[in-house]
């Protein structure tokens, strides 16, 4: 029996330490945990940031995910703020490399039309049928 609790433990060796590798690390940029030294440019990216999505959780912004991939793109954004570039021209980058799913507010093209355009439809026709129905309503 102690020959084989050994071999045994071998065995539960790989087992115990895969979750543990499966672990996602921290991302290892720059700016992916520290604020610029400038306060009004690290607020100029930490308002961009907000109106970003994580690519890797989808629920939440870059600002508040701990995802490798929204630590990389902090970073990304906090370097070209400190650099001088301007939130949006960040913004059409970044929906220009990842897709415009990548931002909160989305832009109007040939493929979003609808996410602006239903609504109202949807609004019209339900102000068309109040009215009918007011109308009959009000001539009793």
């Amino acid at each position: 029996m102690k020959r084989l609790l050994p071999a045994f433990l071998l065995m539960l060796g790989p087992c115990t330490v895969t979750p543990a590798l499966a672990q996602q690390e921290k991302s290892t940029a720059a700016f992916a945990y520290r604020q610029l030294d400038d306060a009004a440019k690290e607020q100029e990216a930490r308002a961009l940031m907000e109106t970003l999505r994580c690519l890797q959780c989808q629920g939440q912004s870059i600002a508040d995910s701990d995802a490798p991939i929204a630590g990389s793109m902090r970073s990304l954004v906090r370097e070209r703020i400190a650099a001088g570039e301007k939130p949006e021209a960040i913004r059409a980058w970044l929906i220009e490399r990842y897709g415009d799913y990548v931002s909160y507010a989305p832009q109007f093209t040939r493929l979003t039309w609808p996410l602006f355009v239903i609504p109202l439809v949807l609004v019209g026709l339900a102000a068309l049928l109040l009215r009918g129905r007011f109308r009959r309503g009000g001539g009793r």
